[in-house]
């Protein structure tokens, strides 16, 4: 069996959480597609970079991007930076012939986007954009069900994902809320994966008509520090958007959710049945099967909850398919599609296409906001 050198590009939160689905995929799947070792980390800062490389067990640590995706023995690059560095890590990536592992949103517009896909197009290689959300056992069965036709056509759906870590007004600034680094707020940063969500289970949005708000229009620099700084990203987005099959839906992504921990919300009403699914109750897709016969005293009409769990297809072996699941297991089933796109020598999904897809509805959403007046994904490229 084969193995790849990788390379992370940032190494904060979603960069460890990188690091270590490829420490324990061995773990979860048996046999891998292939083996992968972490050669090399790029941070910011020398030190951190030290401190990275002595964490992740690196055996090559940089403070230059270029350097990374240069190295000889780097074979796959992920792209954990903030939103502004996406474009370029990953076409140098791409242009230095890696294949590429690149955080949500792709980038910090439709521009910067189609460029990143013609790059990935260009080079051959396999690309792949982490909605790790689709990787959900729920998520999956809830394809299944829409693709052999039990929904039936799709007439509405509400989708949402909702945080409530940015209420705090002495939360300091960070990139996340800086439109020169991140593009948008919490639009890109937990809106891009329910855009995913709904591509993925109902099809490609043609028009959005968004409201967007920012409730802390200041903030501390740093923390403890008096001074102030603009905010100048939204804590809250609402979408009214209709599909291209003629479905209309809202999509909700919200950092200022009092009582939300982590929970995105998804549920859709078609002519033949209904499902819905909850983050925080992740185990369970609930149906509804709308041809049970109507009968007195209700039969057996109602929302059946399936218990999807973690009974991800074979080779999964760990965790037992029957133990409840969480956040992480999400992310190694996404690196998984990864690596075995590569071993198979095909296209990954998502790839950067479909991040493309979603960067034309967040373009839109920031578009119709600021026009106030829908937009159709035609007008933003």
């Amino acid at each position: 069996m084969s193995e790849l050198g990788v390379g992370i590009v940032g190494y904060g939160f979603i960069g460890k959480v990188h690091a270590y689905c490829h420490k324990a995929m061995w773990f979860y799947y048996d046999p891998v597609p292939l083996k992968t070792r972490l050669v090399a980390v790029c941070t910011a800062r020398p030190e951190t970079a030290e401190r990275a490389k002595e964490h992740g067990g690196f055996e090559f640590a940089t403070t230059d991007y270029r350097e990374l995706v240069e190295h000889p023995q780097v074979e796959i690059v992920h792209c954990c930076t903030p939103n502004k560095f996406h474009r370029e890590v990953c076409v140098a990536a791409l242009e230095a012939g890696k294949h590429v592992y690149c955080d949500k949103p792709l980038a910090m517009n439709v521009r910067e986007a189609e460029e990143m896909v013609r790059a990935a197009e260009r080079s051959g290689k396999v690309h792949m954009v982490t909605f790790q959300y689709r990787f959900i056992p729920a998520i999956l069965r809830a394809k299944e069900l829409v693709e052999e036709g039990r929904v039936g056509e799709v007439v509405t759906f509400r989708a949402a994902y909702l945080h409530s870590g940015y209420l705090d007004p002495e939360r300091p600034m960070s990139w996340r809320l800086r439109r020169e680094l991140a593009g948008g707020g919490a639009l890109f940063d937990l809106g891009s994966h329910v855009i995913d969500l709904v591509h993925f289970l109902l099809g490609p949005i043609r028009r959005v008509f968004a409201v967007l708000k920012t409730f802390v229009t200041e903030r501390p620099v740093s923390p403890g520090s008096p001074e102030r700084a603009k905010v100048e990203v939204d804590d809250w987005a609402q979408l009214l958007v209709e599909l291209e099959g003629g479905a209309v839906g809202t999509i909700e992504a919200s950092r200022v959710a009092t009582g939300a921990e982590d929970e995105i919300r998804f549920e859709a009403h078609g002519t033949k049945g209904a499902f819905y699914f909850n983050s925080m109750d992740p185990n369970w897709l609930y149906f509804f099967e709308g041809t049970a016969p109507e009968v007195p005293l209700g039969g057996e009409r109602g929302f059946k909850r399936i218990a999807s769990i973690q009974r991800y297809p074979e080779p999964a072996r760990l965790p037992p398919r029957n133990a409840s699941i969480g956040w992480v297991r999400y992310h190694v089933a996404c690196l998984f599609e990864f690596l075995r796109a590569i071993a198979e020598g095909r296209e990954a999904e998502p790839s950067f296409r479909a991040g493309l897809e979603a960067q034309r509805v967040l373009e839109a959403a920031l578009v119709s906001a600021r026009e106030g007046r829908w937009v159709d994904l035609s007008e933003v490229g």
